[in-house]
């Protein structure tokens, strides 16, 4: 895509030879990314062989991520050492392709995750044919064509004091791509207060879809601290959203409708802790979000209140969650590529969402946050309050 050209630029313009480049021009012309003018433009105003390899490589990113694709595509099947020597091969940038980011995960920088989004090219190995299985969680396509999803990404904040969380559009776009794929109707939000975020979650929690659906999944992405993340008019303590909040909303007893159902929440925020250096650490204010917000548990019904033939449930049933980190400490984002939780959780999602359950998929992304530490900068995601009595498959069919 165009930002894995941008990292690989400096080593292809260094290596590329003048016969690949006219094989690449050839390659792209009929692609119908460039037209001749262009063709000749980079050929005949650029003389020096390094000059029409930059020529090429600007050319191309300015036409967006399908032209990018198509040209790594090409450059691979052009030649192939070149492929592997300038970085592509593996989806991450050269070493020295990018000194000034050089403390951004090593992973694949993807634009958002490349799911594909079809009951049979979805559909999972080990439980191939297991849709009507009681140990699992039942999906249909009427469940699938269903499904819906809330987004709520906090970008830019009024308070002065909060930082704008830069990089967090791209976790909103990959967020919305990856939760499309998977085939959810996504209510999306940008830029809500604590209670606002709170009437989003009320609302969600009344869709008329919730009926029908095999499950839901709920993403809030804010600056945050234990317990709680931010609105973007934060000051202090004043403007925040209690993550406990969304238990209750969507609980047995205020969302009837998906009892029995997967509910799937994940949060990227802090949950306290310390300043980043050069990446950027969701920290509003460090001496605030070491804070531990405590939210009062709503009181258990008395017996005497329940009636012998009431249909007694679990209060709290079939959520799983994974939080950015763990009690306490930060969370990282990239300026340019977002956060690390869901650059992982897009990649993941896309590789292995085909066979495996919400558990190992989540498992699997824990593993790759804390395996991408570099240095001081260590993230630990957290899977939190799971109460799924069964395995979920977004695609369990055969």
């Amino acid at each position: 895509m165009a930002v894995e050209l941008t990292f690989v630029r400096t080593k292809f313009v260094d290596k590329v030879t003048k016969t690949v480049i006219k094989q690449l021009l050839d390659d792209i012309l009929e692609d119908g990314i460039i037209n001749d003018g262009e063709k000749e433009s980079i050929v005949e105003e650029n003389p020096i062989r390094a000059d029409q390899a930059r020529a090429l490589i600007d050319t191309v990113k300015k036409k967006g991520d399908n032209a990018s694709w198509k040209l790594i595509a090409h450059i691979k099947r052009r030649d192939g050492t070149l492929y592997s020597e300038v970085g592509l091969s593996s989806g991450q940038p050269a070493p020295s392709a990018a000194p000034a980011l050089a403390a951004e995960p090593q992973m694949k920088k993807q634009e958002s995750a490349a799911v594909t989004s079809t009951t049979n090219t979805f559909a999972k190995d080990e439980a191939a044919n297991k849709d009507n299985d009681e140990e699992i969680y039942p999906v249909t396509e009427y469940s699938i064509s269903n499904r819906v999803a809330l987004l709520i990404t906090n970008i830019k904040f009024d308070n002065e004091q909060v930082k704008n969380r830069l990089g967090a559009e791209k976790d909103e776009k990959n967020m919305e791509k990856l939760l499309t794929d998977l085939r959810y109707e996504v209510v999306k939000h940008t830029n809500l207060t604590g209670k606002a975020i709170d009437d989003a979650v009320i609302d969600f929690s009344k869709h008329p879809k919730l009926k029908e659906t095999d499950s839901v999944l709920v993403v809030i992405m804010s600056h945050g601290k234990l317990g709680t993340v931010l609105g973007v008019k934060t000051s202090g303590d004043d403007d925040e959203f209690p993550i406990d909040n969304i238990y209750k909303h969507l609980g047995s007893e205020n969302c009837p409708a998906l009892l029995d159902k997967p509910k799937i929440i994940i949060i990227q925020a802090c949950r306290g802790g310390k300043p980043g250096s050069v990446i950027v650490c969701d920290d509003a204010n460090s001496a605030v979000l070491c804070d531990d917000v405590k939210q009062p548990s709503p009181p258990l019904p008395a017996d005497d209140d329940i009636e012998e033939d009431y249909l007694r449930t679990h209060r709290e049933k079939d959520f799983i969650s994974l939080l950015s980190s763990t009690p306490g400490t930060v969370s990282y984002r990239h300026q340019v590529y977002g956060s690390f939780l869901i650059q992982y959780i897009a990649e993941t999602f896309e590789e292995s969402a085909r066979k495996n359950d919400i558990e190992v998929l989540f498992r699997k992304v824990m593993k790759s946050v804390k395996d991408s530490a570099q240095g001081t900068v260590m993230q630990m995601p957290t899977k939190d309050r799971c109460t799924l009595t069964k395995p979920f498959y977004f695609f369990p069919g055969p």
